[in-house]
């Protein structure tokens, strides 16, 4: 297996119940994307958390000709990460949907703390396979994988640890669909687990 790395999208307040766009039920991929967390650090291998970080007036929001209600405004609460993910010190935060025109929804749009793009840093750690999980499973994490395979790497989606919005019902099934269409697995925590501890034993 090539080498792993999480990426976690958007476990944002604004994306959890109470939020300015909330997913439901989004909350509850925290305490199973804290277990993956776990397992990537204790393998020593990378963590990314992508968070939406909007300007004020950006053509993403209603009110600029977007689909969307104001959320993750840069520097606001709500643009926070879920106070309950437990992400390691060492994690790479990678901010999407920065400028007035950009929409953000692929992580391969967004750039880290010093300016890198999600996959200059992936390639400079010799990253080739991503383990996605997070928020919204039929907009963010489905344009990240698919954008992720459309770019040589492999991916596989934790389905214990995405919801969808399903604006349309039946959209984050379709996304699904969609995905392993292009190639990507799709796993839960006990399978991850025989995986990174196959490689770290090989």
């Amino acid at each position: 297996m090539r080498k792993p790395a999480l990426v976690i999208i958007d476990a944002q307040v604004d994306f959890c119940p109470g939020g300015a766009l909330p997913v439901p039920q989004g909350d509850e991929t925290v305490p199973v994307l804290n277990m993956y967390i776990e397992l990537f650090e204790d393998a020593n291998l990378p963590v990314y958390a992508t968070r939406d970080w909007h300007p004020e007036k950006t053509i993403h929001f209603m009110e600029y000709g977007g689909l969307w209600p104001p959320h993750c405004v840069q520097g606001s609460k709500g643009a926070e990460f879920h106070p309950e993910l437990n992400l390691p010190d060492d994690a790479e935060v990678v901010s999407a949907g920065v400028g007035p025109n950009e929409e953000g929804y692929s992580s391969f749009e967004g750039r880290n703390e010093e300016g890198t793009d999600l996959d200059s840093s992936l390639r400079e750690r010799g990253v080739g396979h991503l383990f996605i999980g997070g928020l919204a499973t039929d907009y963010c994490v489905r344009a990240t994988a698919l954008d992720a395979m459309s770019r040589g790497f492999d991916v596989t989606v934790l389905e214990d640890a995405v919801k969808g919005i399903d604006v349309t019902p039946g959209d984050s099934q379709r996304a699904f669909e969609e995905m392993t269409a292009q190639g990507a697995e799709i796993a839960d925590y006990e399978a991850v687990v025989e995986e990174i501890t196959a490689q770290a034993v090989s």
